[in-house]
């Protein structure tokens, strides 16, 4: 159905091309995931089946990439839209009406299908991905969870032969997440279509993978074979694969359940260990100064920084707080104390109000009840250049907060902003994700590369309260684990952190404290082995498979056995 043959690509201006050697098929009815760290080229090998490469991103494709036997270089993308459906990193991109229903009937329209047709189809997709309660809602008044179901959904209702999917769970919440996946695996399984994703949530989506296309690093050429085998040999590996290397299993476990099954001897040799429990902030040693491969220090010295004198026990406080956006109540009653030095991971499907009591913190929303300080300060009554010293938020979107015209430039005005020691910002950007040239134009980066300049950014001038929401969406883990080392460090440092986030993973790395929300109410609030052990649907991997003991990471396991 998908024919690589000896596919490249290079853009305009780059000395070299982006994927090279790019050579295997995708059979019809089968799901192939794409996989490799952040950077390799995934999006670029997606884009070439849609048409998008390189028609609409520019550049020069070399080889042939076909699709039902249409060549992608002489058809145009909308000439392959009644046989490929495309869903990219970001939804916002793609929608083209203002309601959830107008968004799943468009695609039909474009197609001339019947009204008839239209109206089952939508009601059917509706239904598969849990959205029959949004269907008059406005598109803009939707969670980012909720928008990518609506995307996911648009391209389900004309039924395409080929499905290519960029990042398809990074915003959903656990349950949404398998939800989409099981709709996935039915197209695959019973309507014969064809699924070629990309995913950095491997714990999520390689059980379901009929096999696998590894791109190792830029320019190398990808290497295709069942997910156990690749998964052996990536540099790229959900928790579960890490404690099958871990314990020398073989071959690796992909799901829960079958290491579970093959967990009973290291349940074992872990008997008379206690699981040790994330630290509480004050329990948390100071570390050595974190510095990069340079060097260097992670942050400069910041007058911005040192400016903002304590005038609050906490540096945060909530009290009763209620939020209507467009008559929808999107935060009742919530009470909350955020204190230095402690992270905090906000939980919960989407929709339930996490990037809004964000917003409330950084004063973007105004209340309609209740209160909040941040550093004892009313967010949305303080002027702009005295809050900067007190809060910092890198929001879903990271396109929000960049405006120059190279890396180079906002790492440069980042610095000017923060009054840092210059270079601060792009040593930070280096640390988090190595290689991102600095003539580079921001739109032309990766979601996953966007996502960490605007982080990089905020995080220069080190704000007290830094506020971050879904920070591990399009990161790999490599740089998923510089962006927990980073976190820890300023943690020790003092500053307060909290995170909305659907990665179990991260929240069992990092967080001291786990806040679930549910409807806009706090319907936990505790410290994390306590919360999500106890949720199924936000319990991490290791505990899972380790349970009833309360081992949340590989790393803590590796530890007890050494």
């Amino acid at each position: 159905m998908i024919r690589f043959e000896n596919a490249s690509v290079t853009y305009d201006g780059a000395a070299e091309p982006t994927v090279r050697g790019v050579d295997f098929e995708v059979p019809e009815g089968e799901l192939v995931l794409l996989v490799g760290p952040s950077g390799v080229g995934k999006s670029t090998v997606l884009g070439a089946v849609s048409g998008l490469v390189p028609h609409f991103t520019g550049g020069t494709l070399r080889g042939r990439v076909t699709v039902a036997g249409r060549d992608t270089r002489t058809h145009k993308p909308r000439e392959l839209a009644d046989v490929v459906g495309t869903v990219g990193q970001d939804p916002l991109s793609h929608f083209v009406t203002d309601t959830v229903e107008e968004e799943l009937a468009y695609g039909m329209e474009s197609l001339g299908l019947a009204p008839d047709v239209m109206r089952r189809r939508v009601e059917e997709t509706l239904d598969l991905l849990g959205l029959a309660e949004l269907r008059d809602r406005s598109i803009a008044t939707l969670s980012g969870g909720q928008r990518q179901r609506v995307a996911i959904g648009s391209v389900l209702t004309p039924h395409p032969r080929v499905l290519v999917l960029d990042e398809p769970t990074s915003a959903l919440d656990p349950a949404a997440a398998e939800e989409v996946l099981a709709v996935l695996q039915r197209l695959v399984h019973d309507l014969g279509t064809t699924v070629l994703m990309a995913e950095h949530r491997l714990e999520r989506v390689v059980q379901y993978a009929d096999r696998v296309v590894l791109l190792p690093s830029p320019g190398e050429p990808p290497v295709l074979g069942d997910p156990a085998e690749i998964m052996a040999m990536s540099p790229v590996y959900p928790p579960v694969v890490a404690l099958g290397r871990l314990a020398g299993w073989t071959p690796l476990p992909l799901t829960v359940r079958d290491a579970r099954r093959r967990a009973t001897d290291l349940r074992q040799r872990l008997g008379d260990h206690a699981a040790a429990p994330v630290p509480a902030p004050s329990e948390t040693p100071a570390p050595p100064a974190a510095r990069n491969g340079t060097g260097r220090r992670w942050f400069g010295r910041s007058r911005a920084t040192e400016a903002a004198a304590p005038v609050s026990p906490y540096a945060a406080e909530v009290r009763s707080l209620a939020v209507t956006r467009d008559r929808v109540r999107a935060l009742r009653g919530v009470d909350l104390t955020v204190s230095p030095g402690e992270t905090i991971a906000l939980m919960g499907r989407n929709g339930a109000g996490k990037s809004t009591l964000l917003n409330a913190l950084v004063g973007l929303v105004t209340p309609s009840s209740g209160t909040v300080l941040t550093g004892g300060s009313v967010p949305h009554r303080t002027p702009p250049r005295d809050l900067v010293r007190r809060v910092g938020l890198v929001p879903q979107e990271p396109r929000d907060l960049l405006y120059a015209d190279t890396v180079a430039g906002e790492c440069a005005a980042a610095d000017a902003d923060a009054e840092a020691e210059p270079g601060t910002c792009r040593a930070l950007l280096s640390t988090l994700l190595p290689g991102v040239p600095d003539d580079l134009h921001p739109r032309d980066l990766s979601e996953g590369q966007r996502l960490t300049l605007a982080l990089a950014v905020v995080l220069t001038a080190r704000p007290p309260l830094l506020l971050l929401d879904e920070p591990t969406r399009g990161l790999d883990y490599a740089a998923k684990a510089h962006l927990v080392a980073l976190l820890r460090d300023l943690a020790a440092r003092g500053h307060a952190i909290v995170l909305a986030t659907h990665d179990v993973e991260l929240a069992a790395e990092l967080a001291h404290r786990v806040v679930l929300l549910a409807e806009g109410e706090v319907i936990a609030d505790g410290p994390t082995a306590e919360v999500v052990v106890s949720s199924p649907s936000f319990a991490p991997q290791v505990a899972k498979i380790l349970a009833p003991r309360r081992w949340l990471t590989v790393a803590q396991v590796e530890e007890a056995l050494a």
